[in-house]
């Protein structure tokens, strides 16, 4: 096996072996499960550890380069309106291609799904090239982001409350596992073109802002549209006796994965294609390695997303609606926050992330910090989650205040920090968000007669809210931590200086 895929395979191993023990200690010892649907669900766990190995060669192989040269290339167009059609044309195709968004789609009643995919893509373009023009211009991305989420604030007070959970959601949705790689490539490849001291500062926030333009988007979609019940249906565990029964179940679950899998990356193909024509930025080897990176990555996304909406989302909805009907239902709060603790570091693109953080800083912050910051961080949100369900607090109470703790926090932070924390919480919700956290939420809202669109759903927004908090956070202790040393330094040099001063006086 190649060592670097063996490398990637064991990293996911220890990334969905924690939510794994979780849900068999739950199945064991508070809500019995049928051996048939345990066994569906190891299937399931098993091909996430796989795909998720091949998707982070993949990424690395084939989406990071690409991303990389495409911001490279953009930093050297000249006129500002050629720019702004890149990225925005970049943004639309690559959020197009974006698995995740299809599910979205198909959830929200009373929206056509091509006209919901369009308004997010149009979304994401408009707020993709703004991104790019803030790192040309070197905008501040602390300013930049308070506008934006001010004018959010402003036009969720007019949207109908059926439909705010699902326009926040959609702002976690769209930065999946094909977006976040090439998106935050571009950033590197956009900044690397700059000398100043702020160049690696600005190498992230294309995630943060890129997730503003669909919540803003769908927002104002909801002006127009009155959801009144979701469309979402919730599948059964299904009903396997023999080894030959879970594999006949997946391998009818394959090749619909396969085919959504393979229309998502050929808009990215020929992206590449049209780039490669028109710059021949790449030779032989590298175009080799980034074909073979393409197919680690399809192949990995298709095993992937098969374990996890076969083996995973029906248990995640069995669990949600057998836990919601025991009589201590308020267990549901720290049993959510302990699934989201640990089903953080089984997102793909979260991983993608932690590695560019380390490798653009130099490991001043670390995969390790990253990691521990996004697990309390979704923790957190998994938690509030399942209270809103419990109890119907609207997520207002929540999104609100969130974002302006997130926003004032950003004026104390190291520059790094903002950007950091904003892409963290569009990475943090991914495909696992949407296939095992949001049956959970789902079936409990079921089980206990809740509004599906006002109880249920915002989950996903909750989950990509709260890493915002704790990695701006983390930048506060690293920033006092800082200060401390420097004024530790200079006393240490006077204490010097005083002691020559004695011994000289002492001559």
């Amino acid at each position: 096996m190649n060592v670097k895929l063996k490398e990637k395979i064991s990293e996911s191993l220890s990334a969905v072996l924690p939510i794994t023990g979780i849900v068999l200690m739950l199945s064991v010892f508070l809500i019995p499960m049928e051996l048939g649907s345990v066994v569906m669900f190891l299937t399931g766990a098993l091909m996430l550890i796989i795909g998720m190995g091949f998707f982070q060669l993949g990424a690395e192989m084939a989406m990071t380069p690409i991303g990389e040269g495409v911001g490279v290339q953009i930093s050297k167009m000249q006129k500002l309106l050629t720019v702004l059609l890149t990225g925005f044309l970049m943004g639309v195709i690559i959020t197009v291609s974006e698995p995740d968004l299809q599910v979205l789609a198909g959830q929200v009643p009373s929206v056509p799904n091509e006209v919901l995919i369009l308004t997010v893509a149009l979304g994401v373009g408009f707020f993709l090239a703004l991104a790019i023009v803030r790192i040309r211009y070197k905008i501040s991305l602390s300013m930049l982001l308070i506008v934006c989420y001010l004018v959010l604030i402003l036009v969720s007070m007019f949207v109908p409350k059926e439909f705010l959970a699902v326009a926040f959601d959609s702002g976690g949705v769209t930065t999946g596992p094909m977006t976040v790689p090439f998106i935050m490539a571009m950033g590197v490849g956009l900044a690397s073109m700059r000398s100043d001291k702020n160049a690696a500062n600005d190498s992230f926030g294309l995630v943060a802002l890129s997730s503003v333009g669909p919540i803003l988007a769908v927002l104002i979609l909801g002006c127009f549209f009155k959801p009144t019940e979701a469309a979402y249906s919730l599948t059964d565990v299904a009903t396997v006796v023999t080894t030959q029964d879970v594999a006949r179940v997946f391998a009818q679950g394959l090749p619909l994965y396969a085919k959504e899998v393979l229309i998502s990356l050929v808009p990215i193909l020929w992206v590449f294609l049209i780039f490669q024509w028109m710059t021949h930025r790449y030779h032989g080897v590298q175009i080799k390695r980034i074909v073979i990176g393409f197919g680690y990555t399809y192949i990995g996304l298709v095993l992937f997303l098969c374990g996890a909406n076969v083996g995973f989302a029906p248990v995640g909805a069995y669990l949600g609606k057998e836990l919601a009907a025991v009589s201590f239902r308020w267990i549901l709060v720290p049993i959510g926050a302990l699934i989201g603790y640990y089903i953080v570091k089984a997102e793909p693109a979260i991983q993608v992330l932690n590695h560019q953080v380390e490798a653009v800083t130099n490991g001043a912050i670390s995969v390790k910090m990253m990691n521990r910051c996004m697990q309390i961080g979704v923790a957190a949100s998994v938690g509030l989650a399942m209270l809103r369900v419990l109890t119907g607090i609207s997520i207002q109470w929540f999104v609100i205040p969130g974002y302006i703790i997130a926003l004032v926090l950003s004026r104390m932070v190291p520059d790094i920090f903002i950007g950091i924390a904003f892409d963290s919480g569009g990475v943090a919700s991914g495909p696992m968000t949407s296939t095992l956290l949001l049956p959970l939420s789902i079936g409990v809202c079921e089980a206990l007669g809740g509004n599906l669109m006002t109880d249920a759903f915002g989950v996903v927004a909750l989950v990509a809210l709260t890493p915002l908090i704790a990695i701006q956070l983390m930048g506060l202790v690293y920033k006092a931590k800082t200060a401390k040393k420097t004024q530790t330094v200079p006393a240490a040099i006077a204490d010097d200086c005083d002691m020559i001063v004695d011994l000289e006086e002492g001559e």
